[in-house]
């Protein structure tokens, strides 16, 4: 009886909250006094989740399955658990997983719990502590069933490296026509720049950029911290950035390290979005703006003077310390 967990990937290369996932199921599996097991999906360097504490990986190639299908993924790993006895699955909690997870939990019969910050505090009862209220409380949740679906909220436990001895296996499991019932025609990707779910850190702008032609110091303060771009929701409504960029309670939702707030003045909407974030910075020329009651840390100043300032710095440090 193994825990298993769904490693998420893409063009072949595990996602980071791939291993952060499997570095969850491996505690979970520790403290079971048991093992995990990883299942991955046209994935490639499936040994390096070994690093994590993965025992074994159920390998699975199909071309059917190169574009993501919420039912044909969740009846695979439906299988997987079922073929491997596991009683606990562990996911994360990605916009994919968001979509999988509650037919996976159906397929099983399983308690789900979403937004999991932490391992579990006890494994029989079965309890974890679960972010709630749009991030501003937790809940410390039983599960009762058999089988246990947990989906783990991004940057939240880490990665934790465990290196263990990984096995191989290939894994053919059934896959009909009636799994595909419903299928993307089209997929429009960012190219070149990081995404908003995967960064560690986030550049966003609002209305305090005054338009869209002065996007370019937002880009490029991302492109020296190596940072995805993202906006409030009035900038997108506007047509300023692309709505894929809207984070915030109606957008997107932001679990960065670093989430930098220039010229947003913190509707509770975005800051709802936006709280899991370990340390939030906002550069506002109002010192009331609601946004520096949430920063860990705050600027009250012009961005226009501020940001490239602060571009010019992290261009001196990054050349010194090349």
């Amino acid at each position: 009886m193994s825990v298993l967990v769904y490693t998420e990937s893409e063009n072949g290369k595990f996602k980071k909250n791939a291993f952060e996932a499997a570095s969850y199921a491996s505690e979970v599996a520790q403290q079971m006094g048991t093992t995990a097991t990883a299942i991955s999906i046209n994935a490639n360097e499936n040994e390096s989740l070994g690093n994590y504490g993965i025992a074994k990986v159920l390998n699975v190639s199909n071309d059917k399955l190169s574009t993501f299908n919420a039912k044909a993924y969740a009846n695979i790993i439906a299988e997987a658990a079922k073929n491997e006895g596991a009683k606990v699955i562990v996911v994360s909690s990605s916009s994919d997983t968001k979509f999988l997870a509650p037919i996976l939990a159906t397929n099983l019969e399983a308690g789900m719990v979403s937004n999991v910050v932490a391992a579990p505090e006890s494994t029989s009862p079965f309890i974890v502590k679960r972010t709630v209220f749009s991030n501003k409380g937790f809940a410390h949740t039983q599960i009762n069933t058999e089988i246990k679906l947990i989906a783990v909220s991004n940057n939240a436990f880490g990665l934790v490296e465990n290196t263990t001895s990984t096995t191989v296996e290939d894994f053919s499991p059934t896959v009909s026509d009636t799994d595909f019932s419903t299928k993307s025609t089209e997929i429009d990707k960012v190219v070149g720049k990081a995404t908003i779910a995967d960064a560690d850190i986030v550049v966003s702008g609002g209305r305090g950029l005054k338009g869209p032609e002065n996007w370019g110091m937002i880009e490029e303060l991302a492109d020296v911290l190596g940072a995805a771009t993202a906006c409030s929701k009035p900038v997108s409504d506007m047509g300023w950035r692309p709505h894929s960029e809207h984070v915030g309670q109606t957008g997107k939702p932001v679990a960065s390290n670093l989430y930098i707030a220039i010229g947003i003045s913190g509707a509770i909407q975005h800051l709802a979005g936006v709280s899991a974030s370990k340390t939030k910075v906002v550069i506002n020329t109002d010192p009331e703006a609601p946004f520096f009651k949430a920063a860990d840390y705050g600027i009250v100043g012009d961005a226009f003077e501020v940001v490239p300032k602060l571009i010019e710095k992290l261009k001196e440090f990054k050349a010194q310390n090349a």
